[in-house]
């Protein structure tokens, strides 16, 4: 049983990032030193999401169930309240002014005329079927004073405040809300993804020095630019990780999950950094002959695909505006950054200075190394946001028992075998390759 006065103590927050290839559901409490110390972790498969957006109500409701399910089990409590995450093409950002009159100039500025500015702009007139899901202060001007980032405490007449606002299609926030009511749950946000990645892999020097962060995900890759320590720019890419396993899947002539194995273990962004090529045996239905994958080959299909990724991604940069602002360069997250030589190609194809973002220094010690890696950025940004908003789950003081959950179907994971020279084409390795595939590392994950 949770003891109600270590709860309200010490919090437990909950975070969900319902993304395209996995749903990872986190709990955390933050402990003395400000880190976050991890309680639940669950993930599963994605199969209702499709680029960013949910498409089958059913398959989503089922997958995060069985997240919610392992992370629950862990913490020894359920969930009420969680934190979750938004992002696909429907994205947008626009700027916007507000101005508001104050009847009294002797008294200062205070967080009440801010507000009331923020409240304002909530009142827009907008396309049909959108929301607004953030408004981001840019800038104030206080009797035709400019450049003020925080007007409270000053003396004026007049305020006015130009925002960066967000927004989104209220059909997709309205179908991840039904989606967690479903599975028993009430939603906090949707915190647009690319904001809470940002949170979990910049420094604040970054965001002041000027910096842009990539998210690369299975069905979209978000940016999202910061420079003196506000959000400047968002854009979402209608490309990602997905679209690389489609191109090795048909360069190769193999089967889509062959594909995806390929690319996480052998794959490469860079077919110039392959020196030494090896033949990687591939295992096809049963009775045919395997088939054979040059690993530089593989690089090649996978490198023309990431440069059209970045390229796009550049031509938001510019588009921005910040393009020679950027003195922090790119940071680089999300599944599709765990691919070799990633950033190499990165600070090729932009000539913008590029490194991986990874959530680890937000984590208390003793954390899974797993959740380490890029691909849990915007879930463990998700509960940063959540506790700078204090959006605390109301967990009930009974550990629950493990959910009763009907698993997707799950399709073996074939094995693998690679040589130095070329194979002779036997089947003979192939059941060899299955034991390997099982008996190896845990493959890096891509989004």
């Amino acid at each position: 049983m949770v003891n109600q006065t270590q709860v309200s103590q010490n919090p437990i927050y909950v975070s969900i990032d319902i993304g395209t290839t996995k749903i990872v559901a986190l709990a955390a409490r933050m402990n003395k030193h400000g880190k976050l110390d991890i309680v639940g972790h669950g993930r599963t498969e994605s199969t209702g999401v499709l680029r960013g957006v949910v498409s089958n109500i059913e398959k989503t409701v089922a997958a995060i169930t069985q997240a919610v399910a392992e992370a629950e089990q862990a913490a020894g409590t359920r969930f009420k309240n969680v934190v979750v995450g938004i992002a696909g093409q429907h994205i947008k950002s626009l700027l916007h002014t507000g101005m508001v009159t104050r009847a009294n100039d002797t008294e200062e500025i205070r967080q009440a005329d801010i507000d009331r500015l923020i409240n304002d702009i909530y009142k827009m007139v907008l396309p049909a079927g959108d929301k607004i899901l953030h408004v981001i202060p840019q800038e104030f001007v206080v009797d035709n004073e400019q450049g003020i980032m925080d007007p409270v405490g000053m003396y004026g007449v007049r305020l006015d405040g130009r925002f960066q606002v967000i927004t989104g299609q209220s059909t997709a926030a309205n179908n991840i809300n039904r989606c967690l009511e479903r599975s028993g749950m009430k939603m906090n946000g949707p915190v647009l993804e690319s904001i809470a990645s940002s949170m979990a892999v910049l420094t604040d020097e970054e965001r002041e020095a000027g910096v842009a962060v990539l998210d690369l995900g299975g069905g979209t890759s978000d940016l999202i630019i910061y420079k003196d320590g506000v959000i400047r720019y968002t854009a979402s890419i209608a490309l990602g990780g997905n679209l690389v396993t489609s191109d090795v899947k048909e360069g190769c002539t193999i089967m889509q999950n062959s594909a995806e194995i390929l690319k996480v273990r052998y794959g490469s962004a860079l077919a110039d950094e392959i020196t030494e090529p090896r033949i990687i045996t591939i295992p096809t239905v049963t009775g045919r002959v395997p088939r054979e994958v040059n690993e530089q080959h593989l690089a090649m299909i996978i490198q023309a695909r990431m440069e059209d990724i970045f390229e796009a991604a550049l031509l938001e940069i510019q588009k921005s505006g910040f393009e020679r602002k950027l003195v922090a360069g790119i940071v680089l997250t999300g599944g599709g950054a765990n691919l070799r030589h990633v950033d190499w190609l990165c600070e090729e194809v932009m000539g913008i200075s590029t490194r991986i973002g990874r959530p680890h220094e937000t984590l208390a010690q003793g954390y899974n190394k797993e959740l380490s890696g890029p691909d849990y950025s915007t879930a463990i940004g998700l509960l940063l946001y959540a506790m700078q908003n204090n959006w605390v789950t109301a967990p009930v003081e009974v550990a629950p028992e493990p959910a009763q959950v009907t698993d997707p179907e799950i399709i073996e994971p074939l094995g693998f075998e690679q040589t130095t020279q070329e194979p002779k084409g036997a089947l003979s390795g192939w059941f060899k390759g299955i034991r390997d595939f099982f008996e190896s590392e845990p493959d890096r994950e891509l989004d």
